[in-house]
């Protein structure tokens, strides 16, 4: 169903893939996995047309659905329904009936029968592209989702990023495409709709590619695994499940150090001859043949897989600031005529320790947004105390310029850094090289999430508003960050759907929205962070 033959990727001069070919047939779920920043990203958004491959070419047998990191709406006034309806064509028949019935309450009969035909023929294009039951089988898949009727009304710029992430999977699993591309589903997802996805992944019968940190999603549903490995530029292909692929993975590494060792003493044996052989000139040419067939037999066999680098990740030591550096007081927060919160409360303490809780929608992005200055309150007011430095974590990347380079957006961050010391810091979060360059535009959820989190490190914040900040990281990575969570001195204010990200945070309070409830953190609210 989608073919990839001799493809080869690069940015700029790095190569990310060797001409390679690969297949996705029917029934084939494919885990794409390797670690942040090896070109998963970069390949899905090849196989989807998305963006050309260096050579090579993509042919599809059928239609593709493709779900980015970063999904991003043209429109915000159409309406969340509208956007999941438009993947099979509908949305077009359902507005014509909207606007039908609006004339058709006119008090002038001529207008009355014309919109009344208009009507007709709209749901007659309706009943072409399916009927009804389309827009029920829309509305499930949203549900399942937890995107509700009130959602669904709502035009796009008025919803959360986790919302608007959710209409864009529901729209890609409406739509009936032969093959699926799938950049991290599971991001914004409470476990009961991760677990209905999980089914629903199962169950589709084209082809489907998915790059998932979710270890379960995988486990569950992935009967191929493509590892794209970032030190050799090549995908090895596993025809079999996740266990029996890492299984696999392990008996492949031993077998590669058998075989280099082997190798590396056959190769030193000769190498000794042929130094013997080299002091007697009548045996000079047989020394040749010797070192050349050392260097065959080392060049025959695969070295074991280098240790793939993982970003270091640790935040400084936070600038000086008073007792209380963040206060927010009668906050409220409206879109149209719908109230997301309102009289909220927040004292954030020096190096205090403060989680968001709340069900998707109630409100978590647009407090820290409204808290970072990214937005402005309906009433009440942010109030910056003494010394405050703040430092925030956008989870759809807003605060890079995706026009700037790797390296100004850190200029940017940093106007007084050194640019010797900018590039020190991007190479610890693995931009090396022509990397820094790079336009932020072109990077992927994973890079973007390290190139947000290294501005940070060279803010010496005092206070880190943190939106889902283990979102697209490989398990390392994830760790990284857990880690700095813990050693930071500072003070952080937290929205996670991570269980592990809460425990590193050790946190002391929690703001319930869309109450505003603030309370001592206890175990009992851990259970609430997946649903949340």
């Amino acid at each position: 169903m989608l073919i990839a033959s001799e493809l080869e990727l690069r940015v700029g001069s790095r190569l990310l893939l060797e001409p390679t070919t690969l297949r996705v047939a029917a029934g084939d779920r494919v885990g794409l996995v390797g670690r942040n920043g090896a070109g998963k990203t970069t390949l899905t958004r090849v196989l989807a047309g998305e963006e050309a491959a260096t050579s090579g070419d993509v042919t599809a047998g059928g239609s593709v659905g493709y779900l980015p990191q970063d999904p991003r709406a043209t429109d915000p006034e159409e309406l969340a329904r509208d956007r999941i309806l438009s993947a099979r064509g509908i949305d077009d028949a359902v507005r014509r009936m909207r606007r039908a019935e609006e004339r058709m309450a006119s008090d002038d009969a001529t207008t009355r029968e014309k919109a009344a035909g208009a009507y007709a023929r709209a749901e007659e294009h309706l009943h072409m592209m399916g009927g009804y039951a389309a827009e029920a089988e829309a509305a499930s898949i949203a549900s399942s989702l937890k995107l509700d009727e009130r959602v669904l009304d709502q035009p796009l710029g008025t919803l959360s990023g986790g919302q608007r992430r959710r209409i864009e999977l529901a729209r890609i699993l409406f739509s009936g495409a032969d093959t699926l591309l799938l950049d991290e589903p599971t991001n914004h997802l409470d476990g009961d709709s991760i677990v209905w996805l999980r089914d629903f992944l199962k169950e589709h019968q084209g082809g489907l590619v998915v790059i998932s940190h979710d270890v379960e999603l995988v486990e569950d549903v992935v009967n191929r695994v493509f590892y794209l490995d970032a030190n050799r530029c090549v995908i090895d292909v596993y025809n079999m499940g996740w266990r029996a692929y890492q299984v696999q993975r392990e008996a492949d590494e031993r077998r590669r150090k058998r075989e280099l060792g082997n190798a590396e003493k056959q190769a030193s044996a000769l190498e000794k001859q042929a130094d013997r052989f080299r002091a007697k000139a009548t045996k000079a040419r047989a020394a040749h043949q010797m070192a050349n067939r050392a260097e065959r037999i080392r060049n025959s066999v695969q070295g074991e897989r280098q240790s793939e680098k993982v970003a270091k990740l640790r935040f400084p030591d936070p600038a000086p600031s008073g007792r209380t550096p963040l206060t927010a007081k009668g906050l409220s927060k409206s879109y149209g005529s719908l109230e997301i919160f309102s009289g909220v409360d927040l004292a954030v303490d020096r190096g205090s320790r403060v989680v968001i809780l709340g069900l998707n929608g109630a409100g978590k992005t647009t407090l820290l947004r409204l808290l970072g200055g990214v937005e402005e309150p309906d009433t009440g007011e942010v109030v910056p105390g003494h010394g405050l430095r703040m430092g925030y974590y956008a989870q759809e990347h807003e605060t890079l310029d995706t026009s700037c380079s790797v390296l100004e957006n850190m200029m940017n961050a940093a106007p007084d850094l050194p640019a010797v010391e900018a590039r020190r810091t991007l190479g610890s979060f693995l931009f090396t090289g022509d990397d820094v360059d790079k336009p932020a535009s072109v990077l992927s959820g994973g890079e973007k999430t390290r190139l947000a989190l290294a501005t940070l490190v060279v803010s010496s914040a005092n206070v880190l508003l943190l939106d889902e900040p283990t979102n697209n990281l490989d398990p390392a990575s994830r760790e990284e960050i857990l880690n700095a969570l813990r050693s930071y001195k500072g003070a952080i204010v937290l929205v996670t759907h991570d269980e592990g990200a809460v425990e590193a945070l050790s946190p002391e309070r929690v703001i319930m929205l869309p109450d505003g409830t603030e309370d001592l953190w206890s175990s009992e609210f851990a259970e609430l962070i997946t649903l949340a």
